[in-house]
């Protein structure tokens, strides 16, 4: 299945060839995954592919109906919900801006709510209801599922996990979001076809994850990948981690937007007073990337400063790593143009030549929705590795003191 998902459209005989199994064996597997309903036949090969005339192929791909999968995004200031086929196509999405004074609780409860929607979406599309993924910005125990520490959130010990799973009748996962967005590259973005592939995201805060011979890596607790945490600058600024001087206060978006705040209040001028009418607390990504498009001086000075801390960072982490690719992702992937130019100079002048050699550098394909494609991959995951345990019946159950809440989130109009 694994083959079949990245190959599709493929002929048996294709499978065998790829897979070192021999023809008997993969035609018995082939027909035991049809009829499990995750594989179909979709006709047979085209003129023209090199085959003797008259032996064309029937070839095969995964069956989008054999079931329906949930993924969610918990972000500092955001949730993001999409439901998919198991093509996998979004056939449903919702996102919706957050504030984290609105407390864990309400939050939870407003997730809850948008995966309930997101369920009900997937069981008009089919019945079988193959599981959920929920990314967070945080460290996850994956014994647990507990949310140990969201310092951006400013969440601690939050039983996740727990809460999900009294609330959904289905597999449930949980995990930290950039390790998500590592997964989903390397499934269905640009890391896939690499074994050894380290995931950068910068947003709110500065997360990573690391893929190692094809497989997440998750380190000996499951909270691997914390990479905006390491001490760069000894004694520097408070971190939202209670640390002081991490990677993340350096490349960040708070970090870009401080750093322009500061230039101006001393006197520089941008064009960015004018775009937000001088109140620079409407500062977003996209805005900053418009300013530096019309060649904003303070505003690609600052791009460069963050992009020069990426690189060395990064430059780092190729040196301990040795990758074949480092992703980079999240919201501050969109001044990519102004930031990676940068980057590549850094790595040039600190990686060790034999790495820098062996590393590429590009943006994530899925950007935003990195980390809701790493949900649909775990699941995809798990599913090709237990194919027997899928059930044909999935279906949403809320606890009795969490309905009424739920019902009345759910009866507000979702734009």
């Amino acid at each position: 299945m694994h083959h079949l998902r990245e190959n599709a459209p493929i002929s048996r005989a294709s499978l065998a060839e790829m897979t070192g199994l021999n023809k008997t064996t993969v035609s018995s597997l082939v027909s035991e995954l049809i009829d499990r309903q995750f594989v179909r036949e979709v006709g047979l090969e085209s003129h023209g592919s090199g085959k003797v005339a008259g032996r064309r192929a029937m070839m095969l791909a995964l069956y989008p109906e054999a079931g329906y999968i949930v993924s969610c995004e918990i972000g500092v200031d955001f949730i993001s919900v999409i439901c998919t086929n198991f093509a996998p196509e979004i056939i449903w999405r919702h996102n919706e801006l957050i504030d984290p004074g609105m407390g864990q609780r309400v939050i939870i409860e407003r997730t809850l709510a948008l995966l309930h929607l997101a369920i009900d979406a997937g069981m008009k599309f089919c019945n079988t209801f193959l599981g959920v993924a929920v990314g967070v910005p945080g460290l996850v125990d994956q014994d647990s599922g507990i949310l140990l520490f969201a310092p951006n959130l400013g969440w601690k010990d939050a039983p996740l996990l727990a809460i999900l799973q009294e609330s959904i009748a289905a597999p449930v996962v949980v995990d930290n979001d950039a390790k998500l967005a590592a997964l989903g590259e390397h499934y269905f973005g640009v890391a896939q076809g690499y074994n050894e592939v380290l995931y950068i995201s910068a947003g709110v805060g500065l997360g990573g994850g690391i893929v190692h011979n094809g497989s997440l890596f998750s380190g000996s607790t499951g909270v691997a990948g914390e990479f905006g945490h390491m001490t760069m600058v000894p004694g520097g600024e408070r971190c939202s981690c209670g640390n002081r001087g991490c990677w993340e206060t350096l490349v960040s978006q708070k970090a870009l937007f401080r750093d322009i705040r500061r230039e101006i209040k001393k006197g520089r001028d941008s064009v960015l007073i004018e775009i937000t009418n001088g109140n620079l607390d409407r500062l977003t990504v996209p805005i900053v990337v418009e300013a530096a498009n019309q060649n904003d001086d303070l505003t690609i000075k600052t791009l460069e400063k963050i992009g020069q801390h990426l690189g060395i960072g990064i430059s780092s982490l190729v040196n301990g790593l040795n990758p074949e690719l480092v992703v980079f992702g999240g919201i501050l992937s969109l001044a990519g143009d102004y930031l990676l130019p940068i980057v590549q100079e850094e790595l040039d002048k600190r990686a060790l030549r034999w790495n820098r050699k062996a590393t590429k550098v590009v943006t994530a394909r899925h950007g935003f929705d990195a980390c809701l494609m790493g949900g649909v991959a775990k699941i995809y995951q798990d599913i090709l590795a237990e194919p027997d345990n899928v059930e044909r019946q999935g279906t949403l159950v809320l606890p009795v003191q969490s309905l009424e809440l739920a019902n009345h989130l759910i009866r507000k109009e979702v734009k």
